[in-house]
């Protein structure tokens, strides 16, 4: 090789180092924007099993925000083999957030069905989807701008109250596009069968309706031992959460109890489908207190 071309070469190759050591110093220099924290209702978590997620941003002194970033979430195993994610628009933007703000929020999430049982940990940070662009975060950084959160046990299904489809649902339908996710529709009247735990609990009832086929939206009755424990007008067109409490004397004595859901009206799908349909059920939870 000539002189001449090695020294270009040489040249070439010194500003790209220099470039990519600027570049690199830029991104360093970056301040942090926010102080992230999570932290789970209980540190041992069951699948299947409903879990409320408390969020906060410690928003820094000096932070602004030029458009509104996703909050993505990672839920790894220890072998860092992502287990399933929480990716979510915090319900106040980004672009809202204002110079020394808390802002703080929960989510209630239900664990997916996930073959691991283990100690797991949560990755989390600000991202903008269009760009790809990742901010700085004050926190434990795992690798490219995604931080260290928090750290919680797997624990096996088992542990759950075991829920019982008795009479009056459909067959369990997937998503062909996301195998995750997976519901039941019910008829005009479907029971749930379980254990008595004997002490009050919370139901989480997570549903949706076809709100266009009905107006008024249908009403939904829950009952036990004929006695309404929990009540709503099924208005949801996308997956939602319904919470009610419900105490031993409601569950009454018997070692099996039968949870009634009681839908108004039903519909029948048509093009050759002869169900009929009350409200589609994506999760229920029962959870001893």
């Amino acid at each position: 090789m000539h002189t001449s071309a090695r020294v270009l070469l040489c040249a070439v190759a010194i500003t790209a180092l220099t470039l990519t050591s600027a570049c690199s110093r830029k991104q360093e220099n970056e301040p942090a924007v926010a102080t992230p924290s999570l932290s789970f209702n209980k540190d041992k978590v069951p699948i299947g099993s409903a879990v409320t997620l408390t969020y906060k941003f410690q928003v820094a002194q000096n932070a602004s925000f030029d458009k509104s970033y996703y909050v993505f979430v990672h839920v790894l195993d220890p072998e860092g083999e992502q287990m399933w994610t929480d990716d979510h628009l915090p319900p106040t933007p980004t672009t809202t957030w204002k110079p020394g703000q808390t802002v703080e929020y929960t989510r209630t999430v239900f664990v997916p069905n996930y073959p691991y049982i283990g100690p797991a940990v949560v990755r989390l940070g600000l991202y903008d989807p269009a760009s790809a662009r990742r901010l700085v975060l004050n926190a434990e950084e795992a690798s490219r701008r995604e931080y260290i959160v928090t750290r919680f046990q797997v624990l096996p299904q088992s542990e759950n109250v075991f829920l019982i489809y008795k009479d009056g649902w459909h067959p369990a339908e997937v998503d062909p596009k996301n195998p995750s996710t997976e519901w039941q529709w019910t008829k005009k009247t479907a029971t749930i069968s379980f254990r008595n735990p004997k002490k009050d609990c919370t139901l989480y009832f997570e549903y949706d309706a076809r709100t266009d086929l009905f107006n008024p939206p249908q009403r939904v009755v829950m009952k036990i031992g004929g006695q309404t424990i929990g009540q709503f007008t099924a208005d949801a067109k996308g997956a939602s959460l319904k919470t009610f409490p419900i105490t031993a004397a409601q569950l009454g004595t018997g070692e099996m109890v039968d949870l009634v859901v009681d839908v108004d009206r039903t519909f029948a799908p048509g093009g050759g489908d002869p169900r009929e349909l009350g409200i589609r059920v994506f999760h229920v939870y029962v959870e001893p207190k």
